[in-house]
């Protein structure tokens, strides 16, 4: 026969055992909101967009007076190897026609072009509205 204080240490032994190995819940995740990465739409913004863009046009302007004349435009599409023709795109650019493009000039210019590409409005350009990307549509740079 067992005896009964043996039996209820037994016991107590087994439900702190079970107490001490079952596992604990997981802390309640929150929800995303919208400081977190989670809830970044993938893409680039109008502001990436712009500075990118001005980077890369800036390097055209060789005389570093913060402007970009034709002759200097020609000769960096002419470095870059680009398609087109360089007087019709800095033609767009140049929205006063002094022959020269400025910062204002040159964000008027990529604010209109982005919202071009930005074919769903969500103020992203996703991979497939992005130029050159295998499923954007073809235009011209």
């Amino acid at each position: 026969m067992i005896r009964p204080t043996i039996f209820v240490v037994a016991l107590g032994l087994q439900t702190a055992a079970a107490q001490t190995t079952t596992p604990t819940a997981s802390p309640v995740q929150p929800a995303p909101s919208a400081s977190t990465p989670a809830a970044v739409k993938p893409g680039i913004t109008l502001e990436k967009f712009e500075a990118r863009r001005e980077r890369a046009f800036m390097r055209a302007d060789t005389d570093g007076n913060g402007k970009v004349s034709l002759a200097e435009w020609t000769a960096f599409q002419t470095e870059r190897k680009a398609k087109g023709d360089p007087a019709k795109s800095f033609a767009r650019m140049d929205a006063n026609k002094d022959g020269v493009v400025d910062k204002s000039e040159l964000d008027a210019f990529l604010a209109k072009r982005f919202a071009r590409l930005d074919k769903n409005s969500d103020g992203t350009l996703g991979a497939d509205e992005r130029p050159g990307h295998k499923t954007a549509p073809n235009q011209e740079q």
